[in-house]
């Protein structure tokens, strides 16, 4: 069976876009996701990227390109208030779900930031989340304070630079990179191969 590396940060829009639709790709090819959160300021950092929205006309293009997605692929997108947010505290949540969780909480958690509006660093809403998801919130929010996540996070974001990632999403089918949204006819190109 193909597994789909996709390394991706909470705070980016264009990961939330991508996310919607692996689903789908994945089944329709008997592959399986490995949901990668990573800290996307580190990987600019080591990379010398930039987020597009630091230039003014790109920001401004951004937003029409987001809701043009977020048609074409049928699913509801509203810029966040929050952005840019730091989202370590529930990308370690989803590390610490474990991966046979991690990619519900994690679409949970991109529906909250880029659907809903909410504020998904703060600690109300992050256990609202999880315990939507029927999971232990207690220990989870304890656990994102462990040295053991912490350091998974953390070894995400290392890997995913050491395989050449630049920016979110990016996607892996084997050794080949897959960067955008916009990618997804090549990744499963490649998950057909």
């Amino acid at each position: 069976m193909k597994t789909l590396d996709f390394y991706f940060d909470l705070s980016s829009p264009y990961s939330y876009l991508a996310a919607t639709q692996l689903g789908p790709v994945a089944a329709r090819h008997g592959a399986t996701i490995a949901w990668k959160p990573v800290v996307l300021a580190a990987v600019f950092k080591a990379t010398g990227n930039t987020m597009p929205a630091v230039c003014a006309p790109k920001a401004q293009n951004m937003l029409v390109d987001l809701a043009r997605w977020g048609k074409r692929y049928g699913v509801p997108f509203a810029m966040s208030s929050h952005f840019p947010l730091n989202t370590i505290k529930p990308e370690r949540l989803i590390v610490a779900a474990g991966a046979a969780r991690a990619g519900d909480l994690a679409l949970a958690f991109f529906r909250g930031m880029w659907v809903d509006d909410r504020n998904i660093a703060d600690e109300a809403v992050m256990r609202a989340i999880v315990e939507a998801q029927g999971l232990d919130a207690n220990a989870l929010l304890a656990a994102i304070e462990t040295p053991a996540v912490k350091d998974a996070l953390r070894a995400n974001t290392d890997e995913a630079i050491a395989r050449g990632m630049f920016g979110a999403p990016a996607m892996f089918v084997g050794d080949e990179l897959f960067w955008g949204n916009d990618r997804l006819d090549f990744v499963e190109d490649a998950l057909r191969a």
